[in-house]
Parts: C-alpha cells; sequence; structure tokens
C-alpha cells in the first residue's frame, strides 16, 4: 500500500517548527498600556521606599485597572496566578513588601537568559507601580 504526503501539509508542519512561537517566548511582542494617574500626587525623580499611596482610593482604584492592564497575563487576575507567575496575593504587606515589589517591578527578573519577568521602570511611572502596590495589599492573602 503506497502512501501519499500532501505538499502543503508538509509545508505548514515544517513551517511549524521552524518558525518562532511568540506565545513560547516570556512575554512576546506584548505592550505595555498606558496608565492614567490622574488624581494621583506627583511623586517626583526620587524614587519612594515605601508606598506613597497605601489605602488611597484613587491610588487602588487606578492600581486595580492598571494590574489588569498590564500584570494579570501572567499573574492572573485579582493576583490569582494561574501558575505561569508568583500570586501576588502573597507578597508581604508593608515596607518588606514595598522593597520586593519596587525591585522586581523596575527591574524585572531574568535567569540562564530567560526574560521571566520584563523591567517596568522606565516604561510606567513610579506612580502608576505604586498604585499597582496599592491594590495588591487589598486582595492580601496570609
Amino acid at each position: 500500500m503506497k502512501h501519499s504526503i500532501n505538499p502543503l501539509a508538509a509545508l505548514f508542519a515544517a513551517l511549524a517548527f521552524a518558525l518562532p512561537v511568540p506565545h513560547a517566548i516570556a512575554h512576546g511582542d506584548v505592550v505595555p498600556q498606558a496608565v492614567d494617574i490622574t488624581g494621583l500626587k506627583n511623586l517626583g525623580n526620587d524614587w519612594q521606599a515605601a508606598n506613597p499611596y497605601r489605602q488611597d482610593k484613587t491610588a487602588i482604584r487606578i492600581g486595580d485597572s492598571a494590574f489588569n492592564q498590564n500584570c494579570a497575563r501572567c499573574h492572573g487576575l485579582g493576583a490569582v496566578s494561574g501558575g505561569i507567575a508568583p500570586d501576588l496575593r502573597y507578597l508581604p504587606k508593608g515596607d518588606e513588601g514595598d522593597e520586593i515589589f519596587m525591585q522586581r517591578i523596575r527591574k524585572g527578573a531574568v535567569r540562564d537568559g530567560r526574560v521571566y519577568m520584563p523591567p517596568f521602570e522606565g516604561t510606567l511611572s513610579q506612580e502608576a507601580m505604586w498604585a499597582i502596590r496599592a491594590w495588591l495589599e487589598t486582595v492580601h492573602e496570609e
């Protein structure tokens, strides 16, 4: 019995292995979304060591939206991770968590040449980052 191979199917199969798959590359070419920080106090150029917006209702509202636009695709809706990235509900509250959060969001994370989290410094403003942090504290779990 003679088997014939469909040349078009063979071409698609070959291309599937030859072309890069955007979803296999961490964060692919996802463009961060702008965050409207209207209503937040301007923090200037010096980076704050602790969250100046902690429990600020405007910051929490802005942070909720900013998280959904820029973070939820990896960290999950409501910060409940689906396994791609850490579950941010367990990030410590207060200054300890602020330090961990700002280091990671500003500088990102690279291991063995792979980008696990892109750096957001220069992409998101300090105000947007602290607003996200303010919102994260509202969903915190022990």
